[in-house]
Parts: C-alpha cells; sequence; structure tokens
C-alpha cells in the first residue's frame, strides 16, 4: 500500500494547505484517471511514470549489516504528483516531484528531502532504459538488455551528514498485490496498482561522519499509482514489509479509518515468489508499545499476526526516533522480528499528529 505519501508532500511545492494532510488523498479524482479491475501491466511501459494518474511513487526500503554486525537502514523514494490531468512541456507541465532520502543506526536517523517541478530535467522517470532521479539522487537500472529493468539497480542519494550508494539484485519475481495488482483500499472501493520486488540482495556502502561503512543485506522496492488511493475518512496508516528467515515475506496495512472501522490488506510471499493476498481482517496489527518522537506519540513496536499462516511476531523498531523530518512528517524506520517467525523488515506510519 504504503507509499500514498505523495499527493500529500507534493501539494506543498503547488502552495496548496498543509492541512489537507493525509486525508487529502481521499479527494476527488478530478478528471484523472482511475484504477480497473482486472488490472492490466505492461511492462517495462509500467516501471516508467504515468502521467494520466494523480500520484506515483517508486519506494526502496533496504535492512543493511555493517562488517561488524551493526545494523542500518536505508531509504529512497521518489514522488510523482500531477496538477492537472492534461500534460505539458517545460515550466508548464503539471507534473511535480519530490523525493525523499533516509538513513537509519541504532541512535540517529538523518533525512533529507528534494522537490522538483516537471518538464524542465531535473526529475523524472524514463522507463526504457529504467531511470528514476531528482537531481543527483538517482535509481538506474543495470540488468541486461534480456531480463526485467529491475532485476538490477544502483540506487544513489545524500544529505547532511550521510549518502549511500547501493546495488541491488533481485532474487525472485515481481509480486503483484491484492486482485493481480488492484490493490484495494476501503470498504468503499477506492484502489491503486501496486506491485513490489521484494527479493534484492545488495551490497554497497554508506556514508556517516564517521566515515565510509561497507554494508550488505536485503531489500524491497515498491511500485504504486492511483487518483484517489483513500476514503475521505482514512487519514493515516501503519504498513509494514517484513523478510522473514525461512525467505517468506509478508506486506500488510491498516488504514486508519476517524468514521468508520479499519481497513487491512495483506500478501504473504512464500521463498520461491507464490503470493496470496489476504481481504480486509486477514490482518491484525496491535501496537505494544509507544514512543515520545516530535512531540508524538508514536506506536514503534506492534504484534503482527496472520493467522491463516500461523504467523505472530513482534516488529520492533531498531532506532523507535526514526522520524521523517520533512515537509509533512512520518516515521520510516527498520524493525527486528521476533516471534513464530524471525527476521527484520520496515515500519512506515503516517498521520500522527
Amino acid at each position: 500500500m504504503k507509499h500514498n505519501l505523495c499527493a500529500a508532500l507534493l501539494c506543498l511545492i503547488a502552495g496548496q494547505a498543509t492541512a489537507q494532510g493525509f486525508a487529502g488523498l481521499g479527494s476527488a479524482a478530478d478528471g484523472f484517471a482511475i484504477p480497473q479491475n482486472p488490472a492490466i501491466f505492461a511492462f517495462p511501459t509500467d516501471h516508467g511514470a504515468h502521467p494520466d494518474y494523480r500520484i506515483e511513487w517508486w519506494y526502496l526500503t533496504a535492512n543493511l549489516t555493517g562488517p561488524d554486525g551493526t545494523a542500518y537502514g536505508a531509504q529512497w523514494t521518489l514522488f510523482r504528483s500531477a496538477l492537472t490531468p492534461d500534460d505539458a512541456a517545460g515550466w508548464e507541465a503539471s507534473q511535480l516531484w519530490m523525493a525523499h532520502a533516509g538513513l537509519t543506526t541504532p541512535d540517529a536517523h538523518l533525512s533529507a528531502e528534494r522537490l522538483a517541478r516537471g518538464g524542465i530535467g531535473q526529475a523524472g522517470v524514463t522507463a526504457t532504459p529504467f531511470t528514476a532521479w531528482i537531481d543527483d539522487w538517482a535509481m538506474r537500472s543495470a540488468a541486461p538488455a534480456t531480463a526485467d529493468a529491475l532485476d538490477a539497480l544502483s540506487v544513489a542519494a545524500s544529505g547532511a551528514g550521510f549518502s549511500y550508494d547501493l546495488s541491488l539484485t533481485a532474487t525472485g519475481p515481481l509480486i503483484f498485490h491484492g486482485q493481480a495488482g488492484y490493490s484495494v483500499k476501503s470498504a468503499e472501493g477506492q484502489a491503486s496498482y501496486y506491485y513490489s520486488q521484494p527479493f534484492y540482495a545488495v551490497a554497497g556502502s554508506i556514508t556517516l561522519p564517521g566515515g565510509t561503512i561497507p554494508v550488505a543485506g536485503t531489500a524491497w522496492l515498491d511500485r504504486e499509482w492511483s487518483s484517489q488511493p483513500l476514503s475521505d475518512t482514512q487519514d493515516g496508516w501503519d504498513w509494514v514489509s517484513l523478510q522473514f528467515d525461512d525467505g517468506a515475506r509478508l506486506m500488510g496495512f491498516t488504514l486508519r479509518d476517524s468514521a468508520a472501522a479499519d481497513f487491512t490488506a495483506a500478501t504473504w510471499i512464500a521463498p520461491d515468489g507464490t503470493a496470496q493476498s489476504y481481504p480486509d481482517g486477514a490482518l491484525r496489527m496491535t501496537p505494544l508499545a509507544t514512543t515520545q518522537v516530535a512531540g508524538r506519540t508514536i506506536p514503534t513496536t506492534w504484534r503482527v499476526a496472520l493467522p491463516d499462516r500461523a504467523l505472530d511476531v513482534t516488529a520492533t523498531a531498531l532506532n523507535p526516533q526514526s522520524w521523517m523530518d520533512v515537509s509533512v512528517p512520518y516515521w520510516e524506520g527498520p524493525v527486528t522480528i521476533a516471534g513464530t517467525h524471525q527476521g527484520r523488515g520496515y515500519l512506515e506510519m503516517t498521520g500522527y499528529e
């Protein structure tokens, strides 16, 4: 689900009211294209941008380990938002771009943000060859021409006091969430197109004030686009991507609703890439402990249960202070997993005031 941050964040570039917040993702589509079921994907084209949809993102999270066993987390995200359904060239282009980079250690969380207007070459995404960029931050395909463009990537970004340069190699297939990539987000039927590459092996380096550290680990890339992904009473979410030591994986989210029951969805991914999607109510996410973060009370330890898979785990933040201090702030950071399954993953939480 994740990664519906785009419209709320990018509205700042256009000078719209920040009070709209995450709840603004439930506003009317206003002439933009709407996801249809059944979903039909065409690659490599769909790895690129979809300007006829209002919001879109390329969202990478990585669980990394240094030579001494220290755990780290890295985030690289490019968001696209359209002001109008009709695009134009140059400074008249309706596409807005925002990027976030984060680097988490057990003791620190560093974040950075970039903003750009489309049409002038400062930011964008091309499907062939696949490249997503904003200024000098970039995600580029390193895959051979005969392979899927996302099978191998290079990813780089930098901010005040940090940088990273990572190489990613996929060891499994793309995964399509919901109904073969048509991901329902509310009881009213709002939806997005949503697929992931959750099988990356990672090698590279991170740079902190103390120097450069070689790292290795795993990563998860989400691709999602829509024009009205939430109900107008949904104002935040709690999302996890969990990678278990036995090779299985789980994507799950709870969309919090101020006027109705919360909405959940999940995808269980077997080690061989076989995926099963679960509808509203199958996943249970329960906060177990909170932390004071940036003046807010944030749940930083969660019980995550999927009874159909005999899954019952506790996800604990590596660094409870993993606050993305950006235009519309949110919590994003790595977690460790204990219980019926062991492993690592990522947690994102939005809409906490």
